[in-house]
C-alpha cells in the first residue's frame, strides 16, 4: 500500500478500502453518472420515469440533466445520482491471465528457447458473428495501435479465417493444420448469442478429440477470463488486450505444457 499513497497523496493512509464508494467531487461522495433509453416518449412524465428508474438502480439525489427524445417514442437520459452503497474492496479477486507482456521480439526469442518450433494459430469471428476488428488486431500483420498482430511473428504461424466461419469448419480447419491455438473473437452479443456459440465451440472441440491437444482462446468487448474458463477455455481477453498478451499468454502456456509433457 506503502507505493500506492506515494503516488497518489490525496489518498489518506487511513482511508478504509473496505468501504469503497465512487469518487465525483469529493473522496468517496458516490456521485455517478449513468445515460440509459426508456420506450417513452420525451416528456415530464417521462423524466419522472427515468428519475424512478434511477432509484431502483440505488442511487439518490438523483437530477435528470439531459433528455434527448430518439424518435417519437423512444427517449434517451443522463442521470446524476449518488451511488448509496459501499464496495470490500479488499474482497475482490480478480480472474485475469496475469503474465506481463513480452514484445514481438521477446515473444519470437522465448518460443526459440523453449518450444524450439513454430507454433500454428488459427482464428476467426465465429458463428453469424461478421465484425472482424477484433480479431484483426490479433491476427493481422499491422495489429493495432502500434502492438504487431500475430501475422508479423517469425515464430507463429497465424492463418486469420475472417467473420462467419461456422464452428464445425473452424474445428476441420484447425485439424487440417494440426493447430496449436485456436483464438475466437465475439462481437455480436445481443441476447446472449457469444454464449451459445463458444459453448458450442467447445463441445465441438471435444467431440473432434482435439481439445485437449490445443489453447482454446476467446476475445471480445464481454469477454473476461473467468467467463472464458466457466465456459471450458484455457484464457480469455477482453478490451484493452493487444496482440502481446495473447502472444505472451501462448507462448508460456505451451512451454509450460512442453514442460509438462502435455500436447505437442
Amino acid at each position: 500500500m506503502n507505493n500506492f499513497y506515494e503516488t497518489n497523496p490525496k489518498i489518506p493512509s487511513d482511508f478504509d478500502f473496505t468501504k469503497v464508494k465512487p469518487y465525483g467531487d469529493t473522496l468517496n461522495d458516490g456521485k455517478v453518472q449513468v445515460s440509459f433509453t426508456l420506450p417513452v416518449k420525451d416528456c415530464e412524465k417521462s423524466k419522472e420515469a427515468a428519475k424512478q428508474t434511477a432509484e431502483k438502480m440505488g442511487l439518490s439525489d438523483i437530477v435528470v440533466a439531459h433528455t434527448k427524445p430518439l424518435d417519437n417514442n423512444f427517449t434517451f437520459y443522463v442521470v446524476y445520482g449518488r451511488f448509496t452503497d459501499e464496495i470490500d474492496y479488499t474482497q475482490i479477486v480478480v480472474h485475469a491471465v496475469e503474465h506481463t507482456a513480452m514484445d514481438m521480439h521477446e515473444t519470437d526469442e522465448y518460443i526459440k528457447e523453449n518450444i524450439k518450433r513454430k507454433i500454428t494459430v488459427v482464428g476467426a469471428s465465429t458463428g453469424t458473428d461478421a465484425h472482424t476488428v477484433g480479431i484483426d488486431a490479433i491476427m493481422n500483420m499491422k495489429g493495432y495501435a502500434g502492438h504487431y498482430g500475430l501475422e508479423r511473428y517469425e515464430m507463429i504461424e497465424a492463418h486469420n479465417l475472417g467473420a462467419q466461419v461456422a464452428n464445425i469448419d473452424f474445428i476441420r480447419y484447425a485439424v487440417s493444420c494440426r493447430a496449436d491455438v485456436l483464438l475466437v473473437s465475439q462481437t455480436v452479443t445481443q441476447k446472449d448469442i457469444h454464449i451459445q456459440n463458444l459453448t458450442q465451440l467447445v463441445e465441438m472441440a471435444e467431440a473432434e478429440g482435439i481439445r485437449d491437444n490445443i489453447l482454446l482462446i476467446c476475445g471480445g468487448a464481454r469477454i473476461t477470463n473467468r467467463l472464458a474458463v466457466e465456459l471450458g477455455y484455457d484464457a480469455g481477453f477482453g478490451s484493452g488486450k493487444f496482440a502481446d498478451d495473447v502472444a505472451t499468454y501462448i507462448a508460456y502456456e505451451l512451454a509450460e505444457r512442453k514442460r509438462g509433457g502435455i500436447g505437442k
